[in-house]
């Protein structure tokens, strides 16, 4: 149990301030990952991939995902849906990014195929997940008038749902679509709200982040 408490312990010091403050010297004894017989290696390798995505480590949480996912397999429990989400929306940001995966596409298919089937059983934790990815998905194709309202829909929803992590990471990748239209007004209007969700998620890692983008943004003119 030591060891599960201290895995999740290190997600949330990172999440909270990157570990400047919150980190402590105890670590998880994870032992041998490459034992099929290690039971901590599913917990390892999944908060190793959340903690990637949230701090835009693109490749390695990739790398922790397709790690975690055959331990995982097709059982129907909270970690193997948030893994499939967030698998999914990484793999969105490395075929906007142009980074090669030959997965990449297979993988936002399952995830947001995976999203319908948790949202058709629990709108509540689920729907706000699908609509982000449909979004993106949307922004992708360059589907604009699609994208927009799933943006809107997956912020709405996450609200009502109290995910306010998950607002305000709606708001932030609305925030970038935005940019990519080169629409500043709107990106600053979304930036801003993804402040506030940060702010009260308790993650001054994830605020300073977005305060980047905001001075970026208020220190120039996108061309339209």
């Amino acid at each position: 149990m030591r060891n599960y408490l201290l895995i999740f312990r290190e997600t949330v010091s990172l999440l909270i301030d990157n570990g400047q403050a919150t980190s402590i010297e105890a670590t998880p004894c994870a032992g041998d990952l490459n034992d099929p017989g290690n039971r901590l290696r599913e917990s390892v390798f999944f908060h190793k991939a959340l903690q990637c995505f949230w701090i835009g480590h693109t490749e390695r949480c990739r790398y922790y995902s397709e790690k975690c996912m055959p331990i995982l397999g097709t059982l129907a429990q909270l970690n193997t849906y948030m893994s499939k989400f967030y698998h999914g929306l990484n793999s969105l940001d490395m075929l906007r990014k142009n980074i090669n995966s030959p997965k990449a596409k297979a993988v936002v298919r399952a995830a947001i195929a995976a999203m319908k089937e948790a949202a058709a059983s629990s709108d509540w934790n689920f729907t706000n997940k699908l609509r982000l990815l449909e979004a993106e998905q949307q922004s992708l194709r360059l589907n604009h008038h699609k994208a927009i309202p799933l943006y809107d829909a997956s912020i709405k929803s996450a609200k009502k749902s109290g995910f306010i992590h998950e607002q305000g990471l709606a708001c932030e990748k609305a925030g970038f679509y935005f940019i990519g239209e080169n629409n500043k007004e709107k990106a600053l209007e979304y930036f801003k709200q993804a402040r506030e969700c940060y702010e009260g998620w308790g993650s001054s890692m994830k605020v300073d982040f977005i305060l980047t983008k905001l001075d970026s943004l208020n220190g120039q003119q996108l061309l339209r």
